[in-house]
């Protein structure tokens, strides 16, 4: 197990050395991301929300959103405690690279609507939801694998009921991901039957 970690923490300092310093990981060398691809890019503490019982979170969505911002800049903003804000991930657009901000076993506060936040998953993507030209293949694949993941860990089923738009939770007043998100290929690769 030692040797494990050890070759974990190596992968992370590894990743991060190539990643702008604007986004590198702050948190303690034992925090590994949910998501083994991902880049570790914790959210300030006060942008989110850990549970009492973290055993007893049950997260039966995934919520897809669409950043209004570029990659590096969304994580900042998740790092900056005035702005009350976070998602579990950010998924950037040019090559699908995956970034974890918020732990799955805590709340991240994306949907804007409590009950929603405390049993989803919520993931970002770089763009803007008038802007097809971020919706790129990379980006589609990436996060459909992401979200088959989560979808396979946290036994959710792969269809439009679980994983749904920020524009579809109650009480919302967002467009994204938007009306030129193509769910049908997205859930596609996610791998619905």
């Amino acid at each position: 197990m030692h040797r494990r970690r050890l070759l974990q923490g190596a992968a992370v300092t590894a990743t991060a050395a190539l990643v702008p310093a604007s986004v590198r990981s702050v948190a303690a060398p034992d925090a590994v991301a949910d998501y083994p691809t991902a880049l570790w890019a914790p959210a300030h503490t006060a942008n989110y929300t850990v549970p009492a019982q973290p055993s007893e979170r049950r997260v039966d969505r995934v919520v897809i959103h669409v950043a209004q911002q570029l990659f590096t800049p969304t994580i900042g903003i998740f790092r900056d405690p005035a702005k009350r804000v976070s998602a579990h991930y950010v998924v950037r657009s040019g090559d699908g690279h995956v970034a974890q901000c918020v732990r799955e076993r805590d709340i991240a506060w994306h949907a804007g609507d409590w009950d929603v936040n405390t049993r989803s998953i919520g993931i970002e993507h770089e763009g803007w939801v008038d802007r097809p030209e971020y919706f790129t293949d990379a980006m589609y694949r990436r996060s459909a694998l992401l979200t088959a993941d989560i979808c396979a860990r946290h036994g959710i089923p792969r269809d439009r009921a679980h994983i749904i738009g920020h524009h579809e939770v109650p009480g919302s007043d967002h467009t994204d991901p938007g009306v030129l998100w193509d769910w049908e290929r997205y859930l596609r690769l996610v791998g619905l039957p």
